[in-house]
Formats: C-alpha cells, structure tokens, sequence
C-alpha cells in the first residue's frame, strides 16, 4: 500500500482505512509504506492462526513494537506484555484463579456484588435523573471486581484513582501508536499526563502489594496469588508483582467497560434487539435477582454479547514483531518486521462475514452452522496468550447486562452515535446519558 494512500487514510480514520485495505487486497498479506515505518496486516484466518498458535514463537510481543513498548512503561515485565519464562511463571500462577470451574463458583458472589451496584440507580430512576452510562458501568464494575477478585485489598476510591489513571495511558500513549518510528528522548503530546498517571498508579499499588508480601497468607485473590512464590519456584519482586496487579486490574475492569459502554447506543439503534433482550430476560429472571441457574437459559444475552465482541473488540490491534525469517501466504516477512493483527479488521471484512457492518446476533444462534475459520471470529485474541479471563468476563458481562435489564427501561439523551474513540481500547465517543424508568410489574393479588 504505497506512502501517498496509506497515511493519509490511517490519518483520517485508522480502524476503516485498515479494514478497506484488507478487503482490497481480499485477506491476502499488505505491506504498509508508512515512510521509515512499514509494517505487515495480516488479516486472513488462515494466517493469524500461524502468527498467534502455530508459529508463535515466531512472533513475540517485541519490547521495543508497536504497542508493546508503551504499555510495558505502565506494566513493566506483566503477564499482559512477557514473553517466555517470565509470562509462563505468572500465567502458572494465575491459571487456577480462571478455571471455568473457579468461575462457576464466583458466579453468586459476582450476581450479589452486581445487584447491590445496581440497586443505587432507583433514586435517579424515582426522581427522573440522567445517568452516564459509562460512568455506570465503570462503578459496577469496579466494584464488583475489587470484591470478588481482589477482596477488597484495593478500595473502591483507589480503584477510581487507577481506573483514572488507565484512562489517561490509553489517551496519552495514542500520539506514540500513531508515530512509533519517534524516539522517546523526542517528546511528544501526552507525554507528561502519561507519566503523571503512571506516578498514580505506584501510589496506589506498591502500598498494597508492599502490604501483602509482609503479612502473606493463602487467600485466594489475585494480589495474594501473585505475592506468593511462582510454581517454578520464581520469587518476583515487588515491581513485578506491582505490573502484574496494574495488568489484572486492567484487563479484568476496563475489557469489560469497553465492551458493556456499546450496550446502550446499540439497544438504542436496534429496537428490535432491545425487545427481545428484554422478552428474554423477563421470561427467565422475572423480578427475581438473577441468579446461576438463569445463565444457561439466556441465550439470546448471549448472542448479544457475542455480536458486541464481533463488531466492538476491545482489544482491537495485536502487533507482534517477526524474530526471524518467514512466509505467510506466499508473502516474505522479514526478520524484525512489525506484523499487525486486528480482530476488529477480520471480524468486519465481508470476505469471512455476510453483511459485516451489520449488527445480527442470530450469527451466533447455537443451531447455525460451525464458521469455516477458526480465527474469523477471535476477540479474546489466539493460541497460548488468548485472553486467561474470558470465561470469567462472559459471566459477569452476562450477569450485568441481565440485572439491569431486569429492572430498568431507559432511552438515551441524544441519537445513537456508534463512531469509536480510538485507543489502546475501543470504546463508544459518544457519552451515554440515559434516562431510567424502573419496570412495573403488577402486584400479586
């Protein structure tokens, strides 16, 4: 893709310019001229199964990549950005924490922690007040979260202080994506809010784990996990074990803020799914609060939830950096070439989807045919760095999602706007001011 049609389109809108590129080229490797930058999209699923599960040992997350390279100034050496020893010894550690087992056995705390949050929006309700939602979502689920995962070690207003601080990362570090050839002794817009909210972060995590190495004890949370001696007899340092935490924090929390913040301008611009999402969830939870055994049953949430993952992944963009000499559909990658793969861009392109812009959950009805590619559809990322949470996050997401549906209607304030805010996360640019109305249910005679 030459230099005077490359930039210029990622400039002005990166996401559909990537996504145009792959169509172009029908998921067949491009190399993007971007001047002294000129990395590979890959975007078949052919090929991403070979960067992500077959070859990955091929294509690491390079220190100095892409991404990479920002996110480890926050998370240093984290299971979020390691490779080899380093990410094996603290994925050991964390794996029995997300067992689909452990998971289940989470589920009632989680609904109670959920229900409790959502209980705090009968007043607005009652009075006729506004809303944000995002704001919303972000207080369920950080409470839920430093509850269930983190036993409280970390306060609610702390979380909102670490929560603040990603925040400012994911906004401050975008001018650095954009321009990765930059060197850091060359600085950049973003640069001293970046290092502000990093200074946060150490405020308020060293403290804690700090805390817990000095009195250590076998729960079972995940600062407690993480201060214990790895399975390989590793014992990490208090920074590495500070990076690990930030790195929990932020993918058990902000995932599944993004992802939830599309909840509403979707319902809103799909009526017909609203309705039914509704009819759904009334038919199975009623006016009770949901509870495990409903899960099952609400399989259209479900479907729901996986279509916002299709069209709205969170983690859009996974770099990854060639460590030797290879060959992905007849095209050369040269050693140290960035290789750039997007669930978001795969997941939209008409070749692997039928209508992909448009918003179906019946793509995922459990009787529909299997789809022909494994790594069509792969949200959660691929291979041996897949997401550790995803079980867990479908759970909550569910739970959420069905607890307020349950009791509340609401509209937004303003036309739905579906136009993504770009960042290391992908979120909805439109705030999301929603007017309640709790459900009235009649009253047993």
């Amino acid at each position: 893709m030459p230099l005077h049609r490359a930039l210029p389109a990622l400039v002005r809108d990166p996401l559909a310019a990537l996504v145009r590129f792959a169509e172009e080229a029908d998921g067949q490797v491009v190399r993007l001229n971007l001047g002294t930058f000129r990395p590979y999209l890959v975007s078949h699923p052919d090929h991403l199964q070979q960067v992500l599960r077959d070859r990955v040992a091929n294509y690491p997350r390079d220190e100095q990549g892409l991404l990479w390279r920002p996110v480890r100034r926050v998370v240093g050496e984290a299971i979020l950005v390691a490779e080899g020893s380093t990410w094996e010894s603290t994925r050991g550690a964390l794996q029995p924490l997300f067992t689909a087992k452990r998971a289940e056995t989470l589920v009632d705390r989680m609904a109670e922690a959920i229900g409790m949050a959502v209980d705090d929006w009968a007043e607005p309700a009652r009075q006729g007040r506004t809303v944000d939602g995002a704001d919303e979502l972000k207080r369920i689920v950080l409470t839920t979260t430093m509850r269930v995962l983190f036993a409280d070690r970390i306060s609610l207003v702390d979380a909102y202080r670490v929560s603040a601080a990603l925040d400012t990362v994911t906004t401050a570090m975008l001018p650095r994506l954009l321009a990765p050839f930059v060197p850091y002794s060359v600085p950049m817009p973003g640069d001293r809010a970046f290092h502000g909210a990093v200074r946060t972060i150490d405020e308020v995590v060293l403290p804690i784990v700090r805390q817990a190495l000095a009195h250590p004890t076998d729960d079972d949370d995940i600062v407690a996990t993480l201060c214990r001696p790895r399975p390989d007899g590793r014992v990490p340092d208090e920074y590495q074990i500070r990076g690990d935490v930030v790195a929990m924090f932020s993918t058990a929390t902000e995932t599944t803020i993004a992802l939830l913040s599309w909840l509403w301008p979707v319902l809103e611009k799909h009526p017909e799914v609203a309705t039914r999402l509704h009819a759904e969830v009334e038919r199975v939870v009623g006016d009770g609060p949901v509870r495990r055994e409903h899960l099952p049953q609400l399989t259209y949430g479900r479907m729901v939830l996986d279509e916002l993952l299709r069209l709205y992944p969170a983690g859009w963009l996974i770099p990854r950096t060639a460590a030797a000499d290879d060959e992905l559909g007849g095209v050369r990658i040269p050693a140290g070439a960035t290789v750039l793969v997007s669930p978001y861009v795969t997941q939209r392109m008409a070749t692997f989807w039928d209508d992909p812009t448009r918003f179906d959950p019946e793509r995922f009805a459990p009787d529909r045919p299997r789809r022909r590619y494994r790594y069509a559809y792969f949200p959660f990322g691929g291979g041996p760095h897949q997401c550790l949470g995803q079980y867990l996050f479908l759970l909550e997401a569910q739970l959420i999602v069905s607890t307020v549906l349950s009791r509340y209607r609401f509209r937004l304030g303003a036309p739905a706007d579906l136009t993504p805010r770009l960042g290391a996360s992908l979120s909805p640019r439109q705030r999301s001011m929603l007017s309640l109305s709790a459900i009235q249910r009649p009253v047993a005679q």
